[in-house]
């Protein structure tokens, strides 16, 4: 959070003084590594008709996203991260830890690519790999299984363009994510996880 409100910070800072840096009409890749922070929304569903109530906490890690400009406005960008690790409350008792892994790729429009501050949007598709499970508490030695799943994404954020080749960027991503659940082999539910992720990086056009 203080990377977030200090890139943003600096963002103001650069607007405030009106500066211009025009991005080279002849960079076609941008390259960018930061940190992203999954969190899912507050309400995740329940699993067993109804019998637990299913919480799944917060993880951040590092990213890294790499996109490829059609024309200085239009890129098509692939979101990758180290994966991220993820706790499961049932019933308020934690009861086992997930791997994550999100790749998404987006079409997005860049506002002002000529500009110092140039705000854009995207959406995209997602495909979430799930694995790893590891069960304790009330479900340990039960075989737990969360699927893989496939959902829309939608992005919006900040570059901060330096020169032609620096830039920083702060951005939220919505995506959908609603894997189902086995335990034993058997469906017990959904688990309708949904996460916002939220990112500061540092990246660089060639």
């Amino acid at each position: 959070m203080k990377v977030l409100v200090s890139a943003v910070a600096m963002a103001v800072a650069f607007t405030v003084a009106g500066a211009a840096q025009a991005q080279s009409p002849d960079s076609k890749f941008v390259v960018k590594l930061g940190i992203a922070n999954v969190v899912p929304k507050s309400d995740n569903g329940t699993l067993a008709n109804g019998a637990f109530k299913t919480d799944i906490g917060s993880s951040a890690r590092p990213s890294i996203t790499f996109e490829y400009m059609i024309t200085p406005n239009i890129g098509v960008e692939v979101l990758g991260a180290w994966p991220f690790r993820n706790e499961v409350k049932l019933n308020g008792a934690e009861s086992a830890d997930v791997s994550v892994l999100p790749p998404t790729v987006s079409l997005q429009y860049h506002f002002l690519p000529e500009r110092t501050v140039s705000p854009f949007v995207g959406v995209g598709v997602n495909y979430t790999f799930i694995y790893d499970e590891k069960e304790k508490g009330p479900i340990a030695g039960n075989d737990l299984d969360v699927k893989n799943s496939w959902g829309f994404a939608a992005h919006f954020g900040v570059d901060i363009n330096f020169n032609k080749n620096w830039v920083a960027t702060v951005d939220g991503r919505w995506i959908q994510m609603r894997p189902d659940v086995e335990v034993g082999g058997a469906k017990i539910g959904e688990a309708k996880i949904d996460p916002w992720v939220w990112g500061a990086s540092l990246g660089y056009r060639f």
